[in-house]
């Protein structure tokens, strides 16, 4: 299996594809890890409010795939937001995971009502000036988020996960990313939950490249330059997840694929929903 990789504005190196664990707890979570591993996996995604981080940390040691060879990503939970309690939060996490440092340190959320963005954002740098993350960044920023960091700070997130998949481009959001050094990554960038990969565009580009729905919808984002954390705990679609990168869609497909775009408001939305 091989998964190119993408350069972030910081230098640090991550895989385009890599295994999101939201909803997988206990055994499941750790054999869905070590499976990922050992088939050439080598980025690994979870959060401290998906309660399986310990389960993600037992999953890479039983692969016996060597520590410094995976990207672990993990987030910050509403709740712990604010200067000391990231501090404390992503230290929890690290000890969870069984890891001396993580690779990818996201704040989940914005929750805007609480007040601690900033607060939180300027944990995350110092952690990164220290080297206990290795990359700061966030996830379901909007724009104003994104620049509110920035003008208290100085400093962008090198990464920002945000939902995206043909049904939601987010093309405006994501022009303002790369203006900006900012990575974009994708969570649920099938667009399943949209009834995406039902629609007859996606399945006339499944037949024309002998790929699966899912995969069309997922080379669609590797072809944008945004990588993606599609989540399964079975090896085969593990495999079939990641061979994406073997054809390339021409300028008719693109536009085929565009029509699909639901708009900025059929996402959701981080002004108004809150994760703790």
């Amino acid at each position: 299996m091989d998964i190119p990789s993408v350069d972030l504005s910081n230098g640090f190196s991550m895989p385009m594809v890599g295994l999101g664990t939201f909803g997988m707890l206990g055994r499941p979570s750790i054999s869905a890890v070590a499976t990922a591993l050992r088939s050439g996996y080598r980025m690994i995604d979870t959060a401290s409010r998906y309660s399986n981080e310990r389960s993600v940390g037992m999953g890479l040691q039983e692969s016996g795939v060597a520590r410094d060879e995976v990207v672990i990503q993990t987030k910050l939970g509403g709740g712990d937001q604010g200067f000391d309690e990231t501090i404390t939060a992503a230290q929890d996490s690290a000890r969870r995971l069984g890891v001396a440092y993580i690779d990818v340190y996201l704040i989940h959320w914005p929750c805007p009502s609480l007040g601690r963005t900033v607060e939180s954002w300027r944990a995350l740098l110092t952690l990164a000036d220290e080297g206990f993350i290795r990359t700061a960044g966030v996830s379901n920023f909007k724009e104003h988020h994104l620049q509110m960091l920035y003008d208290e700070t100085g400093q962008w997130p090198v990464l920002n996960q945000i939902q995206c998949s043909p049904a939601l481009a987010r093309p405006k959001l994501r022009e303002f990313m790369t203006e900006r050094g900012i990575h974009a990554q994708a969570w649920h960038p099938t667009g399943r939950k949209e009834g995406m990969l039902g629609e007859a565009a996606v399945i006339a580009l499944a037949r024309k490249y002998g790929k699966s729905p899912t995969q069309i919808a997922l080379r669609w984002a590797v072809q944008h330059g945004v990588s993606v954390v599609p989540k399964s705990s079975h090896a085969g679609r593990q495999r079939e997840n990641t061979d994406l990168f073997d054809f390339d869609f021409d300028a008719d497909d693109l536009a085929a694929l565009a029509r699909l775009d639901r708009g900025e408001k059929a996402a959701r939305d981080s002004d108004v929903e809150e994760e703790y």
